[in-house]
């Protein structure tokens, strides 16, 4: 800070430790924020002989307690079910939810990042879409709005920006380990576009299960779409006969496929298994029912809430980087009782 400007909330919240929204919940009274951080969040405005502008607050209070809820595919159930927990959550706490979808356009998500820190959000929580998202980042920033990376990790600066997602290699893990011990000996991994960290990372448990078993992995990338999933299973059975199994990138690839095997006249489970990832509601709906990992994902939009509130009212900052259980969920898609 030069000396010939005045210090802002931003400037204390440097000073303090805490985030931005941390300092205005102080400077509203607010009975949520500890007396601790509180007389740190006092003593730094007195050694910035920072002066707080009570009227020009005023005209932003309609703003306090918004959150900017940012997502890279609400078509997705997935996604939607993320949002639909997380918002509950924030609004049992007396917060209100702005939530956009950037349907996978980093351009989209740059230009409502920048809408949402116009209007004041007092904190963001980003599945982020991938491609040129730096600016973004930069300026969310600069705003010293307290920022969440969830499900997907794309700002490796995760001291500003933590990050939060399932254990998705775990989940590869088991689920591949299950389609060995169901006698399953030609396993190939279906959907998600190939370069992307999520991609790799639900694929990572798989390849090294294949390594140390000294099976040749099959890998199949592409959207992760029902009708990719279809398509697969046509392309399974004409260019790839011997293969018995198909790990999914995600569960509409994994129903997708439970569609081209019917087509085919394939018997899932006894004669070919598959698995999907997430678990979403359509999977213990599906005929057979779909075997899944389960992300839990209604319980880690609340754990994520819990978090960001702690990090806003507390100015307790998230770890670096967490992940959250999974669990493989057997059905009869991938063993032979279908």
């Amino acid at each position: 800070m030069t000396a010939d400007r005045r210090p802002t909330i931003i400037d204390v919240a440097h000073k303090a430790g805490v985030s931005k929204s941390t300092v205005s919940l102080v400077l509203q009274n607010s009975a949520s924020v500890r007396e601790e951080t509180r007389v740190l969040v006092r003593q730094a405005m007195a050694d910035l002989s920072y002066v707080y502008n009570r009227a020009a607050a005023n005209m932003r209070m309609s703003n306090a307690g918004l959150i900017g809820l940012v997502i890279n595919d609400l078509r997705n159930p997935f996604f939607t079910e993320f949002a639909t927990s997380l918002q509950m959550a924030l609004s049992a706490r007396g917060y209100a939810v702005v939530i956009a979808n950037t349907d996978e356009d980093a351009g989209l998500q740059a230009r409502t990042i920048g809408t949402m820190i116009e209007h004041g959000v007092s904190a963001f929580i980003i599945s982020p879409a991938y491609g040129e998202v730096v600016p973004a980042f930069d300026a969310m920033l600069r705003a010293g709005v307290p920022t969440m990376q969830v499900l997907r990790k794309v700002d490796g600066r995760t001291g500003q920006f933590p990050f939060a997602g399932p254990n998705y290699p775990e989940g590869s893990t088991l689920a591949t380990r299950h389609l060995l011990a169901q006698g399953a000996r030609r396993i190939a991994f279906v959907g998600g576009l190939a370069g992307r960290a999520v991609t790799q990372e639900r694929m990572s448990g798989y390849l090294e299960v294949l390594r140390a078993e000294g099976i040749e992995p099959l890998v199949l990338s592409g959207k992760s779409s029902r009708a990719f999933g279809r398509e697969m299973a046509h392309q399974l059975a004409q260019q790839h006969p011997d293969c018995d199994a198909a790990l999914c990138f995600n569960d509409l690839v994994a129903l997708g496929m439970l569609v081209g095997c019917n087509e085919l006249g394939r018997k899932v489970g006894p004669n070919f298994k598959i698995v999907g990832f997430d678990d979403i509601e359509d999977a213990a709906q599906a005929f057979p029912t779909l075997s899944s990992v389960r992300c839990d994902v209604a319980g880690f939009g609340r754990q994520i809430a819990a978090t960001v509130l702690d990090w806003l009212e507390n100015g307790v900052v998230p770890a670096a980087e967490s992940r959250s259980v999974v669990q493989l969920i057997e059905r009869q898609s991938s063993t032979t009782g279908a």
